[in-house]
């Protein structure tokens, strides 16, 4: 039987999944088969596992810190808001149906099989489990039904290191405070108090520690600096969104769409020398980009209605007849048609117009598209013609289908990678405007850099510098870094004390 440890956070972006994955990278480096679980996840940011089935992609990120596959077994539940009230339900990494806030908080509980049935998988094959929680462990109007805190610690019997975020002021009253709240039986499961992303002399800090190692009677186990890792973060307060607005040498805009998802698709560009991603909510912030890219959303009527209403979609209009770039991913490719329908009430339902810069409709499908694929670009023009013959590997999982008007030139040829079925042409591209369905396009190998190089060429710039960048080979640096910093500053031997590993 597996042996567990849970980290659970005072707040929303505490840190617990940056942690979480630091812990499985150790747990991977010291011999133990190693898995990551979260019972229950909302977030935008999905994946879809070989199996084609979809699941939240913090605990992907987990487990390639694991140095394993990832399963939907990690995360058995993922909530994907469709707006401010409800949202999509997927169990089991399939749609079961949208639900509204309080007609799910009735349901949860009967979704306690699934979580149990997935957690006993894991323990049949990994030899440690990490464990993350949701939120605060002390919201006391969802503690009677909570399937992701203390209620997924006592199903699982875990030990709990409780994780307060010290950059947002007050980790004392924090910590202090969520203990106050619990029962006595989940204070009892509290084994380790974690104070994250420290910046100074850790000295200074040192009395506060003892004063509340002697409030709580539980002893502190790490005191994490503030980490610049480039790994994957949630979706709901990621930092990505505000840390880069300066323009550099190539600038990439992402226009930021309320109801943004996956994200983590333009990571890639982060990590080119010269290049600035920037994440733009007007026409304003736009300024003059040599490329905008139009993301995935979770509701792409909605997000495309946004833009019209707040001046974007007409900057973008300019900007494309300017002759710049505008790539369109999943809801930001459906977008860039002439026209958007949606039969089955998947989104508002009606049709609307598209932005009318490719040459192609989409009708929103009941069925939800969930596949891994593999290919290569086509023969690519414009701009971004260096292109032609990439191979790349990605995802699909969207809800539409878009089908090109007769003659038009699609971007990729791709194949269901689990099925190896025959190739299929994908996407569109019309003079500088290209779009896709695949998730991960610009992951593997030269894609990014050669998009970037693309662009310096544009400019008539020598892009010399510019690196093929394997992504997958960066991260797998970002989770070795992430563990050397927490064994130093983590009390590793209590760690496996409280794990139950000697």
């Amino acid at each position: 039987m597996a042996k567990s440890i849970m980290i659970q956070g005072t707040m929303s972006n505490a840190g617990k999944s940056l942690i979480a994955a630091g812990l499985c990278r150790i747990f991977k480096q010291d011999g133990y088969r190693t898995a990551p679980f979260k019972s229950q996840n909302m977030a935008l940011n999905s994946f879809i596992t070989e199996e084609g089935l979809e699941m939240g992609r913090a605990q992907v990120m987990q487990a390639e810190a694991a140095g394993i596959k990832p399963s939907v077994y990690m995360n058995p539940i993922l909530l994907k808001p469709t707006n401010d009230v409800g949202s999509q339900v997927i169990v089991n990494g399939e749609v079961i149906g949208n639900m509204s806030a309080r007609d799910y908080f009735a349901y949860k509980k009967k979704l306690i099989p699934d979580i149990l049935k997935a957690y006993h998988k894991l323990e049949e094959e990994y030899e440690i489990i990490v464990i993350e929680g949701a939120g605060s462990p002390a919201e006391i109007n969802l503690k009677a039904d909570d399937i992701v805190n203390m209620g997924m610690a006592k199903m699982a019997d875990a030990p709990v290191l409780l994780v307060g975020d010290i950059d947002r002021g007050g980790v004392f009253a924090q910590l202090v405070g969520t203990i106050m709240l619990l029962e006595e039986e989940e204070k009892a499961r509290i084994k380790g108090l974690i104070i994250n992303k420290f910046r100074g002399d850790k000295t200074i800090l040192d009395p506060g520690i003892k004063m509340l190692e002697e409030k709580c009677g539980i002893p502190v186990v790490g005191v994490a600096p503030y980490l610049h890792i480039e790994v994957e973060d949630e979706d709901s307060l990621t930092e990505r969104f505000d840390h880069m607005q300066e323009v550099s040498m190539i600038d990439i805009a992402v226009i930021r769409l309320p109801r943004i998802s996956n994200f983590t698709d333009f990571n890639p560009f982060e990590n080119i020398k010269g290049v600035s991603l920037r994440y733009v909510q007007s026409a304003a912030e736009l300024k003059n980009p040599d490329m905008i890219i139009l993301p995935g959303t979770k509701n792409t009527m909605e997000d495309l209605l946004w833009m019209r209403q707040n001046g974007l979609e007409a900057a973008i209009l300019k900007a494309a007849s300017a002759g710049k770039v505008i790539y369109g991913v999943c809801g930001g490719y459906q977008m860039l048609g002439k026209s958007i329908q949606d039969p089955y009430h998947v989104e508002a339902g009606g049709e609307i117009a598209g932005m009318g810069l490719l040459p192609m409709d989409t009708i929103f499908a009941a069925e939800k598209t969930r596949t891994r694929v593999s290919g290569k670009f086509q023969t690519v023009g414009g701009i971004l013609s260096g292109l032609s013959g990439i191979s790349l590997e990605g995802y699909e999982i969207h809800m539409g289908m878009s089908k090109l008007e007769e003659g038009e030139q699609g971007l990729t040829e791709i194949c269901d990678t689990n099925t190896q079925s025959a190739q299929k042409t994908e996407g569109a591209q019309k003079g500088n405007i290209y779009g896709s369905y695949v998730h991960g396009i610009f992951d593997k190998g030269a894609v990014a850099s050669e998009v970037v190089r693309s662009l310096a060429a544009a400019k008539g710039i020598e892009a010399e510098e510019i690196s093929s960048v394997d992504f997958q080979q960066f991260k797998e640096t970002q989770y070795d870094i992430l563990a050397d910093e927490l064994r130093k500053h983590f009390d590793m031997e209590r760690i496996y004390q409280i794990l139950g590993e000697k």
